[in-house]
Parts: C-alpha cells; structure tokens; sequence
C-alpha cells in the first residue's frame, strides 16, 4: 500500500512537524532550523523579546544576524543601533557578521549555516530565496521571532499548495536570467500566487548555474507567494558540497504539485521593471532613452560575480557617462574577493564604477545616499518602490547587469544589444 504523493513543502513539513505527512492547508507546528535577522529587523526583535517574552533563547546556535542596511552609519542614532545589536548579540551568544560582511542572505549562505532541507526564516522579505539550495525559507514577522522561535525553536505554518512553474526556451540575444525573473513577475502577477509554493523547474532552468537559480525564489515575495524553491539535483549538490554543508535533499513525489504553470521564454530580450512595482515589466526597448543620473549592481538580487562579470563585458574599451555614477556592490566578502582575482575590480574601477562594502547597496537608503526628486537610477536591486531610494520623486528602475552597464555608458537606459554583441543569450 503506497502513501500519499508529497510535495516538497509537505515532506519537509511533515518531518520537522513530526508527522507522517500533511496536505495544503493543514496547520503545523514545526522545528525551526535558522533564523535570519538583518540590522534593522533584529533590533525591533530584540526590543520585543527582552521586554515581553523573558525567557533565554532556547538554540542560540541556530541564529544569526547581518549588519547589512546601515553598513557605514551616517547617523548617531544608526549607530547607536547596531551597537545595541552587538550587545544583544553578545549578550544572547547568537553569530553576528558585523559590517562590511555582506547582504543578509548572502552570507548565511555563503557561511554554511543554510542547509538543504532545512527550515529557514526571517523577517527580510527575500528571504524565501534560500529554497534555491532545497530548504523551506519563510518570512516570518518580527514578533513572531520573539514570542516563538526564539524561546521554544519553533513557529507555526500553514501548509501552502504548491504551483510548478515551468520554464523552457532559448531566450534572445541581450537577454539574461534576471531578464527571465522580471518577465516572470508580470506573467505571474503581483499577489497572483498568494500564500503558494512556487516550484521552479523545466529545462530553461534545469540549465541554469547556481547563482543564476537564485533569482528564481527570489522573486516569489513579488507575486505573494509564500516560499519558492528549485527542486534539488546535481547542481544543488554540487554546490552544497563547495559551501561544506550537509542535509537531506527533499524531491517532491512526481505528480504532487497541484498547479502546473507552463512558460516559453524563446526569444524573450532584456526587460526592464518600471516605478512603481517590480510587476510593472516593460522590453528595454520601451523605456530607451529615458535619462539615468545613477545605476547600481547590488542589492539581494545583484552583486553577484555574474553581475560585475556581465558589467566588465558591456564596459570593454568604454566609460561610464560623465553625468552618471555606478555603484558597485558585491553581495559579499567572497564575491568581492572572486572579482578582484579575476581582475573585474580593476576593471570596472578604471571604467568610472565607486566600489561599496560588501551589503545591500542603496536599498532603502540607509547609508549610500538617497536620490533628490526627479532623479533616476536603473539598478540590480530587488525593489523600486516610490521613496525606497530617497526620494518618492525620484524613479528606480530594475534590470540585469548588461542593461545597468550599458545605461551607464549612455546616461539612459539602454539596449544592451546597442552596445556589445557579445551580451548573448545564457
């Protein structure tokens, strides 16, 4: 007699829930494996623990926080932020990277403490992201951190449906993986999958390289979703072992997902969000010509090697405009380390890029400066929200690295293909 086929969310579920199984909708009390808090949400948990739970932290080992907003404090009361996240911390024995680490997901992923099959949450947004390396990562609310998972190591779920998004094709030339997970948003549609599990699949990524799946779950914040994942094989494997970590790599039964939605990206080019919504997804095309004073490769969904690799391609032999300035901001130590062996940080330095700390870059304008009304930027960033970047009068706009690169050559926004034709299709 067989059992119920599971879906990946379920599976895991059912194990840290100690049961032999769950279906959608059942609630579940399970075992929290990490919990991730970036600066500015870790000091409002810690405020509410010390005050209203009192009780210690049951599995400090299984916490960490990243001082990645306010990574060069402009203010005292910043500063008086992240000192108080230090004596918490230390007080409390959790694991703190202290400024200049990187963004927040990045380095719990890059420090091994994210695991395939685990259960991760964080009150960051993005923090589904981590169902690339096949764990269940959810955002959780801050006093959720405080009243459950810090004192007991645990936090309830509702079992989410799970709805397989499959992608094939050959994009067209000038397009890019993150060019895919802009589209992706519009067809999806803003909070068109609330409360699901996205499971990304299909041969479009079953091709893909690591650190290009990552901007896959990365996206399911966008469309309301509740967690995302690439279903772990060689490729998820292979990079647990790089990063030295173990687990149990959870396959969902075939046939488990209760939603199939199918998507042909052949032939799809570069593709650029528009004010006021990630889900506001236009061709490059549509928006080339409009002024740029700033672009920027960082921010959760940018900084990655593959990013600056991308830049130093479109800037080959060329400047950045001189009414343009382009941040770079590697997404971690390691990153920044990569770039520097392969030559990138000299590269892009001398084509007119400023170097930032490892961090989010720009992303709220915490400490990189904030833009003044009717100014503009094209980014790598995961938001472009009215007033995210200073201020609501200023436009953010979101696309790859070719694209930021080559806007930053023109002082627009700019086809990447008008630039170079080596910016081919991956």
């Amino acid at each position: 007699m067989t059992g119920p086929h599971l879906t990946f969310v379920e599976k895991i579920l059912a194990r840290a829930g100690a049961k032999k199984a769950v279906t959608a909708g059942d609630i579940v009390v399970a075992d929290v494996d990490l919990l991730i808090m970036h600066d500015l949400s870790g000091f409002l948990t810690a405020k509410v623990f010390d005050e209203r739970v009192g009780r210690p932290i049951l599995r400090p080992d299984r916490v960490a926080m990243v001082f990645d907003h306010h990574f060069a404090p402009a203010t005292e009361r910043q500063a008086a932020v992240l000192e108080a996240n230090r004596e918490w911390a230390r007080r409390h024995g959790i694991r703190l990277f202290d400024c200049g680490s990187g963004n927040i997901h990045n380095v719990v992923m890059r420090r091994g403490l994210v695991r395939p099959g685990s259960i991760v949450v964080g009150s960051d947004s993005h923090t589904p992201v981590h169902g690339v390396l096949g764990a269940l990562a959810v955002a959780l609310g801050n006093d959720s951190h405080a009243g459950t998972v810090l004192p007991y190591g645990k936090a309830w779920f509702k079992v989410p449906s799970t709805v397989r998004v499959e992608i094939d094709g050959r994009t067209g030339p000038g397009a890019t993986t993150r060019d895919v997970a802009l589209w992706l948003v519009g067809e999806l549609g803003e909070g068109g999958q609330v409360y699901k599990a996205l499971e990304f699949g299909g041969p479009y990524v079953k091709a893909l390289p690591f650190w290009d799946r990552w901007l896959f779950p990365l996206l399911t914040v966008d469309v309301g979703a509740k967690c995302g994942y690439v279903e772990p094989d060689e490729v998820t494997e292979a990079q647990a072992r790089a990063l030295g970590v173990d687990g149990v790599f959870e396959r969902g039964d075939p046939g488990a997902a209760h939603e199939v939605a199918s998507f042909d990206v052949t032939g799809l080019g570069p593709q650029v969000a528009c004010p006021p919504t990630v889900g506001n997804v236009k061709p490059v095309e549509a928006l080339a010509g409009t002024p740029v004073q700033w672009t920027e490769l960082g921010g959760h969904g940018g900084g990655r090697l593959e990013d600056f690799r991308l830049a130093a391609e479109v800037l080959d032999g060329r400047t950045v405009h001189p009414d343009v300035r382009l941040n770079l901001v590697p997404a971690s130590r390691e990153v920044f380390s990569e770039a520097e062996r392969e030559g990138l940080v000299r590269r892009l330095h001398e084509a007119g890029g400023t170097w930032f700390p490892p961090s989010t870059g720009s992303n709220q304008a915490a400490n990189m400066g904030a833009m003044a009304p009717g100014e503009a930027m094209i980014s790598t960033h995961a938001r472009n929200f009215p007033g995210r970047n200073g201020s609501p009068e200023a436009s953010m706009f979101l696309a790859s690295a070719a694209t930021v690169a080559a806007s930053a050559v023109t002082g627009q926004i700019t086809d990447p293909r008008e630039i170079t034709h080596r910016a081919g299709p991956r």
